[in-house]
């Protein structure tokens, strides 16, 4: 039954290599079990119940990785993203005042949008009109948003009302804890230990709960309750002039996510062709799409593939069969949602501020002599994280993009697409105040 829904030997793997990648996936991913629930439930935040969300974040997680193993036969397990869930919490809900129940309206309407595009071949044309060094601008932004959440989390950093941010008390145990994470969780990555990331949340998190300084509330227990998450989202709330560029932005990093993370794994599988051509693309974009409108009903904001799936790839995973391994392991998960309640914010900073720098990395690509680049790449990457915010940086980067190409002449770096949504932006910024 495995060989016919998998092809096994035609992908030259074993039941066996399978299993192993899956697990291996699991180990590098399985950190979101305690940052999502921690980002959306935390009261300067969306402050949704906290069971509820984690709940929604192992069934996303389920859903998204089961259909495409399923469907698509990539070895690419899915779940709810980081970056997204940040948005989300801080800047749409807390920032913007949308109670998140509209907030995950937005994240279905964006996914549907998504499923939509994928359906009728337009994602291609999208992802094409936007400069890759624009793209690259785009995912170090979010990790730089990350950075200064993570920074703020863990009380290394904080607000100062002369200079709008400050250190922090670095006498306090949490900040100390934080920075002593961060340096288990890189020397572990740089000696590719599997599972680095949640070996050092849990580090943390007992030495915080030795020292009396977080409660303990246990491992194991039955599932809680996903009432408060499930079905609350609010489709209609979403449909306001306001949430416009919400919507958009939430497409937007979808798709480029997913773009990056395809292409990375599938490269590293060797599923791509010397062409560039991926077989099953369609599938793979209608498992994402369909995961992300599934984890936005069950109370989550949007599920999208995780880059880390490339290390279960590294463990031999070639096929549909490591991603239904990881859902598998994702659904066991459901019963340590005490343990994801021990789990405190500072100890998941450090994880926070990995992602900022794997996501910072693109910016290695980009041509720094080129001021008409350099230049609109630095304001999209700065303008996130000192707004607070994923879509006015998306904004001011296509703006400062299509502005400096046309007035340096370089018209043939501008297309209909960048030249459009600029218009739009600027007159969001105009005629709409967040």
């Amino acid at each position: 039954m495995l060989e016919k829904l998998f092809k096994l030997k035609a992908n030259n793997t074993t039941i066996r290599t399978e299993i192993i990648a899956g697990f291996t996936t699991f180990l590098a991913m399985a950190y979101i079990l305690f940052i999502n629930p921690n980002i959306l439930s935390d009261a300067n935040g969306a402050g949704m119940d906290h069971s509820a969300v984690f709940v929604a974040t192992c069934l996303a997680a389920v859903i998204g990785s089961l259909t495409m193993g399923l469907i698509a036969n990539y070895p690419l397990a899915l779940a709810p993203g980081m970056g997204l869930n940040v948005f989300f919490s801080y800047t749409v809900v807390h920032t913007m005042g949308y109670s998140w129940q509209v907030a995950l309206g937005a994240v279905f309407i964006s996914a549907t949008l998504f499923f939509m595009l994928s359906l009728f071949r337009i994602r291609e044309w999208i992802i094409n009109s936007i400069p890759l060094a624009l793209r690259s601008a785009i995912a170090a932004g979010i990790g730089l948003f990350l950075a200064i959440i993570g920074l703020q989390k863990a009380g290394i950093i904080m607000g100062n009302p002369a200079t709008l941010v400050t250190i922090g008390d670095l006498t306090k145990p949490e900040p100390l804890l934080a920075i002593l994470g961060f340096f288990i969780l890189i020397a572990l990555e740089a000696r590719k230990v599997p599972g680095s990331v949640i070996i050092s949340i849990l580090t943390i998190t007992i030495i915080s709960i030795v020292l009396d300084i977080t409660p303990f509330k246990g491992i194991v227990s039955t599932p809680p309750s996903i009432a408060p998450t499930f079905l609350q989202l609010d489709i209609a709330g979403a449909f306001q002039v306001g949430m416009i560029a919400v919507i958009f932005s939430f497409l937007f990093v979808d798709l480029f996510d997913n773009s990056g993370t395809l292409i990375g794994v599938a490269k590293k599988a060797g599923l791509m062709r010397a062409d560039g051509y991926l077989p099953r693309m369609g599938r793979v974009l209608i498992a994402d799409s369909t995961a992300a409108m599934s984890g936005s009903l069950l109370g989550t904001s949007t599920t999208t593939s995780f880059v880390e799936s490339t290390a279960g790839v590294a463990a031999g995973g070639r096929t549909g069969l490591t991603a239904c391994v990881v859902a598998l392991l994702f659904l066991l998960a459901l019963f340590v949602s005490p343990l994801a309640e021990s789990v405190p914010l500072f100890a998941t900073a450090p994880a926070l501020l990995f992602v900022a720098i794997l996501m910072a990395s693109g910016l290695a690509e980009i041509d720094w002599h080129d001021l008409t680049t350099s230049a609109p790449v630095l304001i999209t990457a700065i303008a996130m994280p000192f707004t607070y915010s994923i879509a006015n940086g998306i904004a001011f980067g296509f703006i400062s993009w299509t502005a400096i190409k046309l007035l340096t002449g370089r018209t043939k770096e501008v297309n209909s697409a960048l030249i459009i949504l600029s218009i739009l932006f600027i007159l969001k910024f105009a005629f709409l105040h967040e």
